[in-house]
């Protein structure tokens, strides 16, 4: 069943992004705010098929999100492709610091420019993080928040991955309040993996870390917020998980 229900899902997922990216490429000639309701659009029908497909479903649990008056870097755990669509659909409006290549991705990497994102080089330093920096200060001033995930890479359930300083830096440059975000997505939704398994993703949005902290105090205590909250998802959801 859960083998079925997966390939009616990535057949769905294939079928929707298609239709989707060839009826927007009109769009590419539009103005940024409509590429990105038209990648929200595309988002929630995502997770409406992986809802229906997959029997995955998804909920904002503790802590909602922050004061939309003011503007956040939203430092998110990374686990599987789930929290790069359903944060277009949750969050709002925002610049995501990605990977330079995918940039470059015919089509898709069209799109990635004209939403406004936000490139960088995993190893980004001297030049190239500064221009990464100009680059997030000209969203910010266009009203956008910031999305960044701090490990650079997806993660398994219950693993930690490098925290990399290129968040950092954005907290210290921008002076912005950064909001630490957990799930437990990569139970349900596996890195790399074809199975998805039915149940309901948690995602929570934890308490600002305010601008003005060292970077020793900043990084451990993003990474403790972060990887505290994640295994208490986890936890939360393995009789879930077994039932199904």
């Amino acid at each position: 069943m859960i083998l079925a229900r997966s390939a009616v899902f990535s057949l769905g997922l294939w079928l929707v992004t298609l239709a989707a990216g060839a009826a927007c490429l009109p769009l590419l000639l539009a103005p940024r705010p409509a590429v990105f309701a038209a990648a929200t659009v595309w988002a929630r029908a995502v997770l409406w098929l992986l809802r229906v497909a997959a029997g995955i479903r998804h909920r904002v649990v503790g802590s909602v999100l922050p004061d939309s008056e003011t503007r956040y870097i939203f430092a998110v755990k990374h686990q599987s492709a789930w929290e790069t669509i359903a944060f277009l659909a949750i969050a709002p409006p925002f610049a995501a610091v990605l990977k330079e290549e995918l940039k470059r991705i015919p089509v898709y990497g069209w799109f990635l420019n004209r939403a406004g994102m936000v490139p960088i080089r995993r190893s980004a330093r001297g030049a190239a993080l500064r221009r990464m920096l100009r680059s997030a200060r000209a969203q910010v001033d266009d009203g956008r928040h910031l999305l960044i995930m701090p490990e650079g890479t997806r993660m398994p359930p219950g693993r930690t991955g490098r925290y990399h300083p290129g968040v950092y830096a954005l907290y210290k440059y921008l002076d912005m309040p950064v909001v630490p975000v957990a799930h437990n997505a990569g139970l349900f939704w596996p890195r790399n993996g074809f199975l998805k398994r039915p149940g309901t993703i948690a995602i929570e949005f934890l308490e600002p870390i305010a601008p003005g902290q060292d970077r020793e105090t900043f990084m451990a205590t993003l990474e403790e917020r972060i990887e505290t909250a994640a295994l208490r998802l986890y936890d939360a959801a393995r009789p879930e998980k077994r039932q199904t």
